[in-house]
């Protein structure tokens, strides 16, 4: 019978990265291109951990946002889809019922 050796790795300290392609915008906050947002998402995720906001950015428009987790923003309660369908304009005319003994009355039948 084999037996399963354990082996245990040195503990790593975490390194701060540096993020020189980071701009800060005003309106926008911290913008980074993606390229470099490619290159350095680990750092780019520690920074949204520790509660900042990031803005990728592709030929200097604005395309993502990264945000924490716990950051929650307003979002709408979806109702349902009877609500919705109910307020379309379809359902304000004759039913398929009616439509069809109009028509058939217009016939003749």
């Amino acid at each position: 019978m084999k037996t399963k050796s354990i082996i245990k790795y040195p503990a790593i300290k975490p390194q701060a990265m540096e993020l020189r392609e980071a701009i800060a915008l005003p309106g926008v906050g911290l913008s980074i291109p993606v390229r470099a947002a490619k290159a350095k998402l680990s750092a780019l995720l520690e920074l949204v951990a520790g509660g900042q906001e990031v803005t990728i950015t592709s030929d200097g428009v604005p395309k993502a946002v990264l945000s924490p987790v716990g950051k929650n923003r307003g979002r709408k309660v979806f109702t349902g889809m009877g609500d919705y369908l109910m307020k379309q304009p379809v359902h304000g005319g004759p039913g398929a019922e009616e439509i069809v003994r109009a028509d058939r009355d217009g016939r003749g039948w």
